[in-house]
Protein backbone atom coordinates (compact mmCIF):
# COMPACT_ATOMS: atom_id res chain seq x y z
CA UNK A 1 0.00 0.00 0.00
CA UNK A 2 1.29 3.27 -1.01
CA UNK A 3 1.91 5.84 1.86
CA UNK A 4 1.25 9.51 1.01
CA UNK A 5 3.54 12.37 2.27
CA UNK A 6 1.78 15.50 3.98
CA UNK A 7 2.65 17.09 0.49
CA UNK A 8 0.90 14.83 -1.40
CA UNK A 9 -2.22 15.17 0.95
CA UNK A 10 -2.29 19.22 0.63
CA UNK A 11 -2.33 18.40 -3.21
CA UNK A 12 -5.29 15.83 -3.03
CA UNK A 13 -7.18 18.32 -0.85
CA UNK A 14 -6.60 20.99 -3.06
CA UNK A 15 -8.52 18.86 -6.25
CA UNK A 16 -11.19 17.72 -3.76
CA UNK A 17 -11.86 21.39 -2.94
CA UNK A 18 -12.24 22.51 -6.40
CA UNK A 19 -14.36 19.70 -7.33
CA UNK A 20 -16.49 20.64 -3.93
CA UNK A 21 -16.85 24.36 -5.59
CA UNK A 22 -17.35 23.80 -8.99
CA UNK A 23 -20.75 23.53 -10.43
CA UNK A 24 -22.20 19.97 -11.64
CA UNK A 25 -18.69 18.49 -10.79
CA UNK A 26 -19.58 16.11 -7.80
CA UNK A 27 -21.33 12.81 -8.78
CA UNK A 28 -22.77 11.04 -6.60
CA UNK A 29 -22.64 7.40 -5.79
CA UNK A 30 -25.72 6.53 -4.50
CA UNK A 31 -28.66 7.32 -7.17
CA UNK A 32 -30.97 10.58 -5.90
CA UNK A 33 -33.31 9.46 -3.11
CA UNK A 34 -35.67 11.41 -4.86
CA UNK A 35 -35.77 9.46 -8.34
CA UNK A 36 -39.12 7.52 -7.30
CA UNK A 37 -41.28 10.16 -6.94
CA UNK A 38 -43.12 12.87 -8.89
CA UNK A 39 -42.17 16.68 -8.85
CA UNK A 40 -45.00 18.11 -7.11
CA UNK A 41 -46.77 21.36 -7.99
CA UNK A 42 -45.29 23.84 -6.38
CA UNK A 43 -46.22 27.64 -6.70
CA UNK A 44 -43.49 30.57 -7.10
CA UNK A 45 -43.32 31.03 -3.44
CA UNK A 46 -42.94 27.28 -2.38
CA UNK A 47 -40.19 26.61 -4.98
CA UNK A 48 -38.52 29.81 -4.01
CA UNK A 49 -38.28 28.66 -0.40
CA UNK A 50 -37.21 25.05 -1.15
CA UNK A 51 -34.66 26.35 -3.17
CA UNK A 52 -33.63 28.42 -0.33
CA UNK A 53 -33.73 25.27 2.01
CA UNK A 54 -31.43 22.86 0.08
CA UNK A 55 -29.45 25.67 -0.95
CA UNK A 56 -28.61 26.11 2.99
CA UNK A 57 -28.22 22.48 3.09
CA UNK A 58 -25.87 22.02 -0.22
CA UNK A 59 -23.62 25.09 2.04
CA UNK A 60 -23.58 22.46 4.99
CA UNK A 61 -22.40 19.88 2.98
CA UNK A 62 -19.41 21.91 1.81
CA UNK A 63 -19.06 22.57 4.69
CA UNK A 64 -18.92 18.78 5.86
CA UNK A 65 -16.70 18.26 3.07
CA UNK A 66 -14.34 20.77 4.30
CA UNK A 67 -14.72 19.56 8.06
CA UNK A 68 -13.71 15.70 7.44
CA UNK A 69 -10.91 16.57 4.60
CA UNK A 70 -9.46 19.05 7.26
CA UNK A 71 -9.61 16.26 9.70
CA UNK A 72 -8.23 13.41 7.81
CA UNK A 73 -5.33 15.34 7.04
CA UNK A 74 -4.39 15.83 10.41
CA UNK A 75 -5.91 12.82 12.35
CA UNK A 76 -3.45 11.18 13.79
CA UNK A 77 -4.55 7.28 13.96
CA UNK A 78 -5.29 5.63 10.64
CA UNK A 79 -8.05 4.15 11.52
CA UNK A 80 -9.75 7.82 12.38
CA UNK A 81 -8.10 8.56 9.10
CA UNK A 82 -10.16 6.34 6.75
CA UNK A 83 -13.52 6.64 8.97
CA UNK A 84 -13.24 10.37 8.43
CA UNK A 85 -12.47 10.08 4.60
CA UNK A 86 -15.82 7.44 4.44
CA UNK A 87 -17.87 9.64 5.95
CA UNK A 88 -16.94 12.66 3.48
CA UNK A 89 -17.59 9.95 0.55
CA UNK A 90 -21.39 9.73 1.58
CA UNK A 91 -21.16 13.66 2.51
CA UNK A 92 -20.42 13.90 -1.64
CA UNK A 93 -23.72 12.19 -2.14
CA UNK A 94 -25.38 14.76 -0.32
CA UNK A 95 -23.75 17.61 -2.05
CA UNK A 96 -24.98 16.24 -5.03
CA UNK A 97 -27.97 15.47 -4.30
CA UNK A 98 -28.97 18.92 -2.66
CA UNK A 99 -27.36 20.82 -5.99
CA UNK A 100 -29.26 19.07 -8.57
CA UNK A 101 -32.81 19.90 -6.20
CA UNK A 102 -31.60 23.75 -6.45
CA UNK A 103 -31.13 23.27 -10.16
CA UNK A 104 -34.77 21.48 -10.13
CA UNK A 105 -36.09 24.45 -8.41
CA UNK A 106 -34.46 26.77 -10.67
CA UNK A 107 -32.16 28.60 -8.28
CA UNK A 108 -28.50 28.41 -7.60
CA UNK A 109 -25.98 27.59 -4.70
CA UNK A 110 -24.58 29.86 -2.55
CA UNK A 111 -21.80 32.46 -3.59
CA UNK A 112 -20.38 32.25 0.15
CA UNK A 113 -19.60 28.55 -0.44
CA UNK A 114 -15.66 28.78 -1.14
CA UNK A 115 -15.49 31.12 2.29
CA UNK A 116 -17.22 28.59 4.45
CA UNK A 117 -15.19 25.72 2.85
CA UNK A 118 -12.67 27.47 3.86
CA UNK A 119 -13.25 28.22 7.52
CA UNK A 120 -14.99 24.55 8.05
CA UNK A 121 -11.40 23.00 6.43
CA UNK A 122 -9.59 25.14 9.03
CA UNK A 123 -11.75 24.28 11.91
CA UNK A 124 -11.56 20.44 10.99
CA UNK A 125 -7.78 20.78 10.53
CA UNK A 126 -7.49 22.35 13.73
CA UNK A 127 -9.43 19.59 15.69
CA UNK A 128 -7.57 17.32 14.43
CA UNK A 129 -4.36 19.11 15.68
CA UNK A 130 -5.68 19.08 19.41
CA UNK A 131 -5.90 14.96 19.21
CA UNK A 132 -8.05 12.86 17.66
CA UNK A 133 -10.60 12.25 20.74
CA UNK A 134 -11.52 16.30 20.49
CA UNK A 135 -11.53 16.06 16.43
CA UNK A 136 -14.84 12.64 16.91
CA UNK A 137 -16.12 15.00 19.26
CA UNK A 138 -16.32 17.80 16.81
CA UNK A 139 -17.75 15.73 14.06
CA UNK A 140 -20.21 13.70 17.04
CA UNK A 141 -21.41 17.56 17.79
CA UNK A 142 -21.55 18.88 14.27
CA UNK A 143 -23.80 15.72 13.19
CA UNK A 144 -26.09 16.47 16.69
CA UNK A 145 -26.86 19.77 15.10
CA UNK A 146 -26.92 18.97 11.35
CA UNK A 147 -29.53 16.29 12.45
CA UNK A 148 -31.59 19.14 14.39
CA UNK A 149 -31.43 20.97 11.28
CA UNK A 150 -32.42 18.05 9.03
CA UNK A 151 -35.35 17.37 11.33
CA UNK A 152 -36.36 21.60 11.14
CA UNK A 153 -36.39 21.78 7.25
CA UNK A 154 -38.46 18.53 7.36
CA UNK A 155 -40.87 20.45 9.16
CA UNK A 156 -40.64 23.31 7.02
CA UNK A 157 -41.02 21.44 3.92
CA UNK A 158 -44.23 21.99 1.65
CA UNK A 159 -45.95 18.67 2.51
CA UNK A 160 -46.68 17.80 -1.31
CA UNK A 161 -42.61 18.21 -2.23
CA UNK A 162 -42.13 14.17 -1.38
CA UNK A 163 -38.95 14.60 -3.62
CA UNK A 164 -36.69 17.30 -1.56
CA UNK A 165 -38.48 15.03 1.90
CA UNK A 166 -36.96 11.89 0.19
CA UNK A 167 -33.48 13.39 0.06
CA UNK A 168 -33.62 15.53 2.84
CA UNK A 169 -35.17 12.13 4.87
CA UNK A 170 -32.03 10.03 3.76
CA UNK A 171 -29.54 12.99 4.45
CA UNK A 172 -30.65 13.06 7.98
CA UNK A 173 -30.28 9.19 8.58
CA UNK A 174 -26.52 9.18 7.12
CA UNK A 175 -25.94 11.98 9.20
CA UNK A 176 -26.95 10.80 12.44
CA UNK A 177 -25.24 7.36 11.57
CA UNK A 178 -22.00 9.65 11.31
CA UNK A 179 -22.49 11.14 15.23
CA UNK A 180 -22.75 7.25 16.20
CA UNK A 181 -19.29 6.27 14.76
CA UNK A 182 -17.51 9.34 16.17
CA UNK A 183 -19.31 8.59 19.55
CA UNK A 184 -18.11 4.92 19.34
CA UNK A 185 -14.81 6.10 17.88
CA UNK A 186 -14.44 6.83 21.27
CA UNK A 187 -15.79 11.12 20.98
CA UNK A 188 -14.82 13.61 23.33
CA UNK A 189 -17.42 15.77 24.35
CA UNK A 190 -17.19 19.48 23.44
CA UNK A 191 -17.09 22.07 25.74
CA UNK A 192 -20.23 23.89 26.68
CA UNK A 193 -18.71 27.66 25.59
CA UNK A 194 -17.25 25.41 21.85
CA UNK A 195 -21.13 24.01 21.22
CA UNK A 196 -22.62 27.47 21.55
CA UNK A 197 -19.98 28.72 19.35
CA UNK A 198 -20.50 26.43 17.11
CA UNK A 199 -24.36 26.88 16.67
CA UNK A 200 -23.90 30.46 16.49
CA UNK A 201 -21.12 30.03 13.71
CA UNK A 202 -24.20 27.71 12.01
CA UNK A 203 -26.72 29.82 12.46
CA UNK A 204 -24.86 32.60 10.55
CA UNK A 205 -24.50 30.00 7.93
CA UNK A 206 -28.18 29.66 7.27
CA UNK A 207 -29.64 32.62 7.31
CA UNK A 208 -26.86 33.72 4.76
CA UNK A 209 -27.20 30.93 2.48
CA UNK A 210 -30.88 30.51 2.60
CA UNK A 211 -30.71 34.28 0.78
CA UNK A 212 -27.87 34.22 -0.96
Amino acid sequence: MRHYSFFDRLITEADKALRTLAPEAMQARRPTPAAPHFEAELNAVERQHVAGLMRVNHTGEVCAQALYQGQALTARLPQVRQEMLAAAQEEEDHLAWCEERVREMGSHTSLFNPLWYAMSFSLGAAAGLAGDKWSLGFVAETEKQVCAHLAGHLERLPLQDEKTRAVVEQMHHDEAEHMRMAMKAGAAELPQPVRQAMSAMAKVMTTTAYKV
